[in-house]
């Protein structure tokens, strides 16, 4: 399981995930630029940026924003025009210069896949690569409402699948496993996720320890105040202090 995340992120990821739409990326990136206008300075990464849907909105804005991304499929999702500005590699490894960036976004919840010290050394590592003033978007579950509010299993049809889901919370990580069958061929895959549930005061904490500070934090995709009991999202924004 600890390596799920290479197997599963691939076309069958990007069908059973399409309503995260492009609407949805340029309605965040709007309100991620009025938080932090840092992300439309200079050289930005959308780190696991999938298929590149948050990228491309923002790039509308920032020419000099580029993503990486562990998977060729999703990669290879991705809008042409948007191909020379994608890197395929492993975040716990980024070949970037220390110091370098104005951001770095992580959008719909690519942090908390590893163990413990990789997630720190992920984080300690952003910190490392931003400039001075430079900022971080982190976009998280709301940990409390998915302890709240876990579905146990469900069974739909939906984009061309039959789809089981069972979830539960083994320690402090939330594991989905999820079976599907293809409708049209009959063809059955099993997949499974498995992510930190980081509390925000949790997050905080990690990244004061890697040197970056919040500076804000929203509930959703709108820039609405984050609420624990009623906020789909834990929306962080840190910074890296000029001094």
């Amino acid at each position: 399981m600890s390596d799920w995340f290479a197997q599963w992120f691939d076309a069958d990821y990007a069908t059973l995930y399409a309503h995260r739409d492009e609407g949805e990326a340029r309605r965040a990136v709007k309100m991620a630029l009025r938080i932090a206008p840092e992300l439309a300075k200079g050289p930005v990464l959308d780190l696991g940026c999938g298929g590149g849907r948050h990228l491309a909105a923002l790039r509308r804005h920032n020419p000099l924003a580029f993503g990486l991304d562990l998977s060729p499929a999703l990669l290879g999702s991705a809008p042409p025009e948007l191909h020379p500005w994608l890197l395929r590699g492993d975040m716990r490894s980024i070949p970037i210069k220390d110091g370098s960036l104005w951001g770095v976004c992580l959008w719909f919840t690519p942090f908390g896949y590893f163990a413990e010290a990789q997630n720190r050394a992920l984080l300690a590592r952003i910190g490392q690569l931003l400039r001075p003033g430079g900022v971080l978007l982190l976009d998280f579950m709301n940990a409390h409402l998915v302890r709240r509010d876990l579905i146990p299993e469900d069974r739909e049809e939906r984009s061309g699948f039959r789809i089981h889901v069972r979830r539960s919370l083994e320690g402090h990580r939330v594991v989905k496993r999820i079976h599907l069958t293809h409708l049209a061929t009959g063809d059955v895959r099993e997949a499974v996720e498995s992510v930190r549930v980081y509390e925000p005061g949790e997050l905080v904490a990690l990244g004061k320890d890697c040197g970056l500070s919040l500076i804000a934090e929203v509930g959703d995709y709108d820039g609405l105040p984050f609420r624990t009991d009623s906020s789909p999202r834990w929306i962080g924004i840190f910074h890296r202090p000029l001094v």
